[in-house]
C-alpha cells in the first residue's frame, strides 16, 4: 500500500508540496478571517487578496502553472472551515462540476445547479482530467482531526458511477492526507476522496482551489475568482 509521503501527483493523482504555502500563511489566515466563520463551505468569487495570490506569478499560481503549463489559472475557489460546531463527514465522491459564467446549453454539458449563488454545470468527464484541484492547509491536520481521504490512482478511471465507488475504493485503497499549516496538497480533480468527522475536532481551515488551462467551448466561459 502507498503512504502519503510516497504519492506523486502523475502516478496516483495526489501530490503533498510541505511548507509550499508557509510564506503567505499570515496573508491567507487574514484572508479566512474576513469571510464567514459558520459555513462548513463558502464559494469564494471577486476577492482582489484571493486573486492576487493566485495570480501566474504569485506563490500558488506558480505551482499550478509548473504542472499545467503557462495557461493556468484559477477557475473556482471554496474555503472549507471544519469547526467541532461544523464537523461533517463526507462520503467517498469525485467532483464533477465547474463554475461558469452564465448558462449556454452544449451537448455533453449538464445538468445544470446553483451553489452559493454561481451557476454550476457539469462537464465531461475528459476535461475533468485535464484539471488540477489545490488544498492549502490553513491549520495542522492531523490523523484526528478529519484529513482528507484520497483513493490513489482513481483519476484514471473516467467518472466513476455511484453504485461501483465503494469496490473502486476497496480494490485501490485508501491513504490519509495529513498536513501541517502551510502544506500544501495537490490533486488530480477527478480522484475519488471523501473524509470522516473529525475524532478530535479541531479547526480545519482549507482554501480549494480549481486550476485549469483552457478554454470552454460554445461560448461557455469559466466563472473564475
Amino acid at each position: 500500500m502507498v503512504s502519503a509521503d510516497n504519492l506523486s501527483l502523475e502516478r496516483h493523482g495526489a501530490e503533498r508540496l510541505d511548507c509550499a504555502a508557509l510564506p503567505i500563511l499570515s496573508h491567507l489566515l487574514a484572508l479566512a478571517d474576513t469571510l464567514p466563520a459558520e459555513r462548513a463551505g463558502t464559494r469564494l468569487h471577486g476577492i482582489p487578496a484571493l486573486t492576487a495570490l493566485l495570480a501566474p506569478d504569485a506563490a500558488l499560481g506558480h505551482l499550478a502553472g509548473v504542472r499545467l503549463g503557462p495557461r493556468a489559472r484559477p477557475v473556482r475557489a471554496i474555503l472549507f472551515d471544519k469547526t467541532a460546531d461544523t464537523n461533517w463527514a463526507l462520503g467517498w465522491h469525485q467532483d464533477r462540476v465547474i463554475a461558469v459564467r452564465e448558462r449556454i446549453d452544449t451537448p455533453g454539458y449538464g445538468p445544470w445547479s446553483v451553489k452559493q449563488g454561481m451557476l454550476h454545470v457539469a462537464p465531461p468527464a475528459a476535461l475533468l482530467a485535464g484539471m488540477l484541484t489545490m488544498r492549502v492547509h490553513l491549520d495542522a491536520v492531523p490523523a484526528t482531526n478529519a484529513p482528507l481521504l484520497v483513493a490513489p490512482g482513481t483519476h484514471r478511471l473516467g467518472r466513476i458511477a455511484e453504485d461501483r465507488i465503494e469496490a473502486v475504493v476497496a480494490d485501490h485503497g485508501s491513504v490519509a492526507c495529513l498536513a501541517d499549516a502551510g502544506d500544501v496538497w495537490l490533486y488530480a480533480t477527478p480522484i475519488l476522496h471523501g473524509s470522516a468527522a473529525a475524532a478530535e475536532p479541531g479547526r480545519r481551515r482549507v482554501f480549494q482551489v480549481d486550476f485549469a488551462a483552457y478554454d470552454l467551448p460554445s461560448g461557455l466561459r469559466w466563472l473564475g475568482v
